[in-house]
């Protein structure tokens, strides 16, 4: 189906160029707000502050995306926007809404602040969903993308909370070293997961939307993970702008079982995850299209450490390369093949599915898993 490789490359390039143009212009405003917000030592310093969480925020959220990794040019597009285009957008709206609709400070924070950054977040989604749905396989990989862009958010929120408290222009004290440790501890240790947890919800509808069998449901699932995500977001602003006690009273009572509950769906969707394209890859057996003697080394995730370990004994890197490539293909096939059963095949579906059996004819000869000697077909 030439066409569809036409508009697949199309909306690519158009996915590009778009967050390409939008993240410089969003970085470009974001460093001009830094260069004026402070000396550079105090940046610099929130900086290295804000960066703590961001190593173990982005682990967790690759460790959930182990079956089939997404690519990391993408990944990181997802940080970045939040990073650069989502602050950006969301401190020109919040600007225009105190100038022309005449907000308060505490309107802000309880209702513009949600509304205007929970949108500029999952634009990115919705981009991703119009131009690139072919990386999106459902829930988990909305949670996985979700969660990037909401680390990229709070760590550049974080540095200018931290130059503001730094420099005392944040209205709570004369600043220095001891503001400085209070808003590192309360933001980057406490609570880092705020915003990737609020643009969650987002990613769940997204998730949800893609796998949806009417059209009405592909609409309305990011909007309710949009309504969800704004209200979690007013309920935290509010409580934090109480004082510490209520603070406090909210972390425990609603963000903590919050967290639990997102976290405990986000593990059991990767262990259904498993099951699935156990149930796909098994059906796609019986019609021929792999070898059924194949799905354990690739469903597994241990299995396919062992496969690795072994291609890589057995013919060095290059092996290890084909055994690597050959899992990704028929893990590829086993989601695409589950949106076939399911009844919601995308559009390039036939297309796709021939690029992955290519792939997976073309390697199958040249590797062997562990305990087989000549691969069988």
């Amino acid at each position: 189906m030439p066409g569809t490789h036409r508009v697949s490359a199309a909306s690519s390039v158009a996915f590009t160029v778009v967050v390409t143009v939008l993240t410089v212009a969003g970085a470009l405003v974001m460093l001009a707000v830094l260069a004026l917000s402070g000396a550079p030592g105090s940046v610099v310093l929130a900086t290295l502050l804000a960066a703590v969480p961001v190593g173990p925020l982005v682990a967790a959220y690759l460790w959930l995306d182990r079956y089939e990794p997404e690519p990391r040019a993408l990944l990181a597009a997802g940080l970045l926007w939040g990073g650069f285009v989502a602050t950006a957008a969301a401190l020109v709206l919040q600007g225009l809404g105190g100038l022309v609709g005449g907000f308060s400070d505490r309107d802000s924070l309880e209702i513009v602040a949600p509304v205007t950054e929970e949108a500029c977040k999952g634009l990115f989604l919705l981009l991703l969903l119009w131009w690139r749905r072919a990386e999106l396989d459902g829930v988990l990989d909305g949670i996985v993308y979700a969660g990037m862009v909401g680390i990229g958010f709070a760590f550049t929120e974080n540095i200018l909370y931290l130059v503001a408290a730094y420099n005392g222009t944040d209205g709570t004290g004369p600043g220095g070293t001891e503001a400085v440790t209070a808003t590192f501890v309360v933001r980057c240790l406490i609570s880092p997961f705020a915003h990737p947890l609020f643009t969650t919800f987002i990613g769940i509808g997204v998730g949800l939307a893609v796998s949806s069998r009417t059209a009405r449901s592909r609409v309305l699932w990011p909007l309710a993970g949009y309504g969800c995500a704004v209200l979690a977001h007013a309920v935290w602003n509010a409580a934090t702008a109480e004082g510490l006690g209520h603070f406090l009273t909210a972390y425990v009572v609603l963000m903590t079982p919050a967290l639990i509950t997102v976290v405990s769906f986000a593990v059991w969707s990767r262990s259904a995850e498993r099951r699935m394209l156990q149930a796909a890859l098994t059906d796609a057996a019986a019609r021929g299209l792999v070898p059924a003697t194949d799905i354990g080394w690739v469903v597994d995730l241990a299995a396919r450490r062992r496969s690795r370990a072994y291609a890589r004994q057995r013919g060095g890197r290059d092996a290890e390369r084909a055994m690597r490539d050959y899992q990704q293909a028929a893990i590829e096939l086993g989601f695409l093949h589950y949106r076939y059963l399911r009844g919601t095949p995308p559009p390039d579906y036939a297309a796709r599915g021939q690029q992955f059996l290519q792939r997976i004819d073309g390697l199958r000869p040249s590797i062997a898993f562990p305990g087989q000697v000549v691969p069988t077909r």
